[in-house]
């Protein structure tokens, strides 16, 4: 059988293209009617086109100031938990020291001091922060919100719609120079 011989009938048409159940372009295009989203969000007209890349834009800047928030948080929060902890280990090791005439005499054993304060020092510092509710719950939903910015954006990049890339691209780029060095504390994103 030859390939002039098959039925072509079930193949995709303009009019079930515009129902939405045909396929979409595979490979980068400027033509309209992908759907955006959701089925109902179809621009096909160039202004339609222009306020969904408009539209876009502004959703990768905000993606990039949530970036920042989420730094400034855990910076924040990094500091908070140093601070907690260190209340946490401190408070009972300086009553330990006050009770324990041992290590209230610093002229008699200097190697005791020695011992003692490496000990408060390496108590001090944790491996993992502890679960502070009012810090791991915001920061969940910071990340449960930034995760949808991108799988959003991810999702218009998958139309293959080079206006929609490149409104992306550069309302990326455009919002990590404004925000991009807000709570970047060691030079490194």
């Amino acid at each position: 059988m030859s390939h002039g011989d098959m039925d072509m009938s079930g193949s995709s048409s303009s009019s079930s293209m515009s129902h939405g159940s045909g396929m979409m372009i595979p490979w980068l295009h400027f033509a309209g009617g992908d759907n955006l989203f959701f089925e109902s969000w179809r621009p096909t007209s160039p202004g339609a086109i222009a306020g969904a890349c408009i539209g876009l834009f502004i959703l990768a800047i905000i993606d990039r100031w949530m970036a920042a928030v989420r730094r400034l948080m855990e910076a924040y929060w990094r500091r908070r938990a140093l601070l907690v902890t260190a209340e946490r280990t401190q408070a009972p090791l300086l009553a330990g020291d006050a009770k324990d005439d041992a290590f209230a005499s610093v002229e008699a054993a200097p190697a005791t001091q020695e011992l003692s304060s490496r000990s408060r020092h390496l108590r001090v510092r944790r491996t993992i922060a502890p679960f502070i509710a009012m810090h791991d719950l915001p920061r969940g939903a910071l990340f449960a919100i930034q995760s949808l910015l991108m799988y959003t954006l991810m999702l218009a990049v998958m139309t293959f719609h080079a206006g929609y890339l490149i409104a992306i691209i550069v309302g990326l780029a455009i919002g990590e120079v404004l925000f991009g060095r807000l709570g970047d504390v060691h030079g490194f994103h």
